[in-house]
C-alpha cells in the first residue's frame, strides 16, 4: 500500500473520531424519475447522500467499471460487448438485428430491446459463461481473459461517447495525424504488416507496463477493471487495479503545479459542485496512446496521440446508495479538431475481486518480440543472400 494512501486512511480514522462530536444534517432528495438525463438511473424519495465524517459528500468504495460498453458507437455485431469480457450475450436463438446506420445510432436502446439483452445475459449466467467454466477447470490465465473477475451486465446506453452526438471519436488534426504515424506499438494498426521491433521504445506504455495514462484508464477494459475510492480531508484518491496507479485528488483549493511539471496521469485537482466532485487535470506528459486496445470499441493500434496541452474534466456524480454516474470531457486541441465526452455509470461493488496486477513479474514479452523480430530478420537476410548467389 502505498504512503500517500495510508496517510489517507489515518486521517479518515482521525476525522471518523472527531466525527461523534458533531451533529450535521442531511438533506433529503425530493426523488428523480430514470430518464435519458440521468441514464435511466433512479434517485429514490426520500434519499440521503452520503456525507463523510467531515461533511464532504461521500464516495468511498469499490466501484469497477467493467461493463463491456463500446467507447464509439456502432452497429451490433457478432462477438461484440455483453456478457463477460466481450463474449456475445445473446443466446444463438436471437433475432437478428434490425438494419442498422452507424451514423444515426441513438445513444439509448430503447427499453424493448434493453430488455431483451437483459434477459439474454440472464440466461448467460445461469447457464455459466466460459470464464467461470474456466476458472472451475483451474485455468486461471482463461478465466482472467475472460473476464471472471469483472463481470458485466448489460448497459442501455450504446457507446461511451455521449458529445459528439453521432458517439464517434473526433477527426486528429494535421499534427495530430503526423504524431499517430510517429507511435510504435505491438498491436498492429488496420492494414499494417511487417512490424519491427528492436528497442523497448518500440512498444507503447501499456505493453511495457508504465502506464495506461489518460484518458484511458478511466475506461473499461476486458479485465482488472477496479477503481476503490478512499477520502481523507482536502483528498480524494482514486486507486485504480490495473497497473496499481493512485490518482491523488486535492480537494482544499490549492493551484496546480506548473506546467513544468508533468505526469502520465496528469496533476488532478478537485472541487465540490454540490454533491458532485469536480476533477481537472492537465500537466499531461506526452507518451501514453488516448485510446487503447483494450477498452472495446477503439481504434486498432494505440496510436492516439497525447499532447501537453490536453485537459480533462470529470464529474462524480452520486445518483443513489449504490450508483454513480462517471463524466469525462477530453480536450486537445493540438490532437483533435474537437472535444469529446464520455459518460456511464460506476455501480458499488464492494465484494469486487482484486486480483493482484503483475505486469512485470516474470515478463519477458518485450525481450521475446525483440528476440524474435531480430530472427527473424537475419533469416530473411540470409535466404536472400542465398537465393542471389544461386541466381548468378
Amino acid at each position: 500500500m502505498s504512503p500517500i494512501i495510508r496517510a489517507a486512511r489515518s486521517l479518515l480514522i482521525v476525522a471518523g473520531a472527531a466525527a461523534v462530536f458533531i451533529v450535521t444534517v442531511h438533506a433529503q432528495s425530493p426523488g428523480v424519475a430514470p430518464s435519458e438525463a440521468n441514464h435511466f438511473i433512479e434517485t429514490p424519495k426520500g434519499w440521503v447522500p452520503p456525507k463523510t465524517a467531515w461533511g464532504d459528500p461521500d464516495l468511498t468504495g469499490i466501484w469497477p467499471i467493467a461493463h463491456g460498453l463500446n467507447l464509439v458507437r456502432s452497429c451490433p455485431r457478432a462477438g461484440g460487448p455483453g456478457g463477460r469480457g466481450g463474449a456475445p450475450a445473446a443466446a444463438p436463438t436471437a433475432p437478428a438485428a434490425p438494419p442498422c446506420d452507424p451514423n444515426n445510432i441513438p445513444l439509448f436502446k430503447t427499453e424493448a430491446v434493453y430488455t431483451a439483452d437483459v434477459e439474454r445475459a440472464l440466461g448467460v449466467r445461469r447457464t455459466g459463461d466460459a470464464a467461470t467454466q474456466a476458472l472451475a477447470k483451474g485455468n486461471f490465465g482463461a478465466a482472467l481473459q475472460g473476464g471472471v473477475t469483472d463481470p458485466t451486465f448489460p448497459e442501455r446506453q450504446t457507446s461511451m461517447i455521449v458529445d459528439p452526438p453521432n458517439g464517434k471519436l473526433p477527426e486528429f488534426t494535421p499534427e495530430g495525424k503526423r504524431r499517430s504515424a510517429l507511435m510504435r506499438s505491438s498491436w498492429a494498426t488496420a492494414g499494417e504488416s511487417g512490424q519491427v521491433w528492436d528497442k523497448p521504445e518500440d512498444f507503447d506504455s501499456w505493453d511495457r507496463c508504465i502506464t495506461r495514462g489518460m484518458p484511458s484508464s478511466m475506461m473499461p477494459y476486458r479485465y482488472n477493471n477496479g477503481i476503490e475510492i478512499f477520502q481523507a480531508p482536502g483528498m480524494v484518491v482514486l486507486s485504480l487495479e490495473m497497473i496499481h496507479e493512485d490518482r491523488i485528488v486535492y480537494t482544499d483549493g490549492r493551484a496546480p503545479l506548473k506546467p513544468i511539471f508533468k505526469n502520465y496521469m496528469g496533476e488532478p485537482r478537485g472541487r465540490w459542485d454540490g454533491n458532485t466532485l469536480v476533477v481537472t487535470t492537465t500537466n499531461y506528459k506526452e507518451g501514453p496512446s488516448g485510446t487503447n486496445i483494450g477498452v472495446f470499441g477503439s481504434p486498432p493500434g494505440n496510436r492516439f496521440p497525447v499532447s501537453d496541452h490536453m485537459k480533462t474534466t470529470e464529474r462524480f456524480t452520486r445518483l443513489n446508495d449504490n450508483t454513480i454516474l462517471y463524466e469525462m470531457k477530453v480536450e486537445d486541441p493540438v490532437v483533435m479538431v474537437q472535444p469529446y465526452t464520455v459518460r456511464y455509470p460506476l455501480r458499488l461493488n464492494n465484494s469486487y475481486e482484486w486480483w493482484e496486477y503483475n505486469c512485470h513479474e516474470g515478463n519477458r514479452t518485450i525481450r521475446d518480440y525483440i528476440n524474435a523480430s531480430r530472427a527473424e530478420r537475419a533469416k530473411a537476410n540470409q535466404q536472400s543472400q542465398t537465393e542471389s548467389g544461386l541466381s548468378r
